[in-house]
């Protein structure tokens, strides 16, 4: 069947099958960077950028951007604020003008936190990518290690004859 065999031969190529745990791990740790970053709305156009550019496994780098989810979203958006805000100096809490609910009025009482919000974003984004890395990298090795290992056990013994 060329077409099955085509359809396996893509999907190997989409996985990285044969591909290192460095590369694996790296592809995880630029997901996660995406997944901290302030890009809102451009995860996944991101990610299937970095996958294409740099040739990074797909799947890894779209585990890894999953890190924000509707679950994670508003701890990672208040932690990116935050950080923000600790490096820039600016107070924490913006001052509401609840007089003019206006558009305009609500960009400008914001719009001094924009900067701090890319800021910790990056910030975080850099820190996310670090400490996954190397947890990746700890975690693929070890369960390719567990499969080699039971692959191994599963042959049947060799007879000697021959």
């Amino acid at each position: 069947m060329p077409a099955l065999d085509q359809i396996r031969s893509s999907l190997r190529q989409l996985l990285h099958l044969k591909e290192s745990p460095h590369r694996t791990a790296l592809a995880f740790a630029v997901g996660t960077f995406i997944a901290f970053s302030p890009t809102y709305g451009l995860h996944t156009l991101s990610v299937l950028v970095c996958a294409w550019a740099f040739r990074l496994n797909v799947v890894a780098l779209m585990v890894g951007s999953l890190i924000n989810n509707p679950w994670t979203l508003v701890p990672i958006l208040g932690a990116t604020i935050w950080t923000g805000v600790q490096l820039t100096g600016l107070p924490e809490v913006p001052s509401a003008n609840w007089a003019d609910l206006s558009m305009m009025a609500f960009y400008g009482q914001i719009k001094p936190y924009a900067a701090p919000f890319f800021l910790g974003g990056f910030v975080l984004s850099a820190i996310g990518a670090v400490v996954s890395y190397p947890i990746a990298h700890m975690a693929i090795t070890a369960q390719r290690g567990r499969r080699t290992q039971t692959e191994t056990e599963q042959l049947p013994p060799e007879t000697g004859l021959g």
